[in-house]
């Protein structure tokens, strides 16, 4: 069984969402996972937003959620850190660099374009020579820094949308974003899950 980790920023509106989206879609399709959600900025057993919760509803999820803030244990029990922005994805590898080849961004993770994973593996790896330069005092080469500001153009966009203090409509749409990407997420699952 994997164990999936969706995190955001105060575990209230996407995670929330991604984690019964999730739980309920993979039911639906006889895919079997463990869904938890935390945030970077979260307090713990903080209600999900009215918005977020009627919209769970309106899909015939009757969850209580609450919020958790992201912490040691649940880095340790995912086998897939998945992240609703890359701003998230940075501080889960800010906090618990162990944990970078099971954390990506949502999006970023169902991402099946060969050239954009060429892109995203070049930049990763470019990024991580700049660390390591800054690291050991020394300024990142001219031409590598180049190179990721070409890439970072070329590479798309994978943050959701934060519905947070918005419309209903806005909630909607993120949650229909959400919904797109773990359609994919399960694809991906049970592709992977095959002999």
């Amino acid at each position: 069984m994997t164990h999936i980790l969706f995190v955001c920023t105060g575990n209230t509106c996407r995670s929330p969402m991604a984690e019964a989206l999730l739980r309920q879609m993979a039911r639906q399709r006889g895919v079997t996972v463990e869904v938890r959600s935390a945030g970077v900025a979260a307090s713990r057993g903080v209600p999900i937003s009215r918005q977020a919760e009627a919209v769970l509803r309106d899909h015939s999820i009757d969850d209580r959620l609450t919020s958790s803030p992201l912490d040691a244990d649940l880095v340790e029990w995912a086998d897939l850190i998945l992240t609703l922005t890359g701003s998230h994805k940075s501080h889960v590898l800010r906090h618990f660099p162990h944990a970078f080849e099971r954390t990506f961004t949502l999006k970023e993770y169902v991402e099946d374009d060969p050239n954009v994973l060429g892109d995203l593996e070049e930049f990763d790896s470019l990024t991580a020579s700049a660390e390591l330069s800054r690291a050991l005092g020394e300024a990142p080469e001219a031409s590598a820094r180049q190179r990721m500001i070409e890439l970072r153009q070329r590479i798309p966009q994978f943050d959701i949308s934060d519905p947070f203090g918005g419309s209903r409509d806005e909630y909607e749409s993120t949650a229909a974003e959400i919904r797109a990407a773990l359609d994919r997420l399960l694809d991906k699952l049970q592709n992977e899950s095959r002999p």
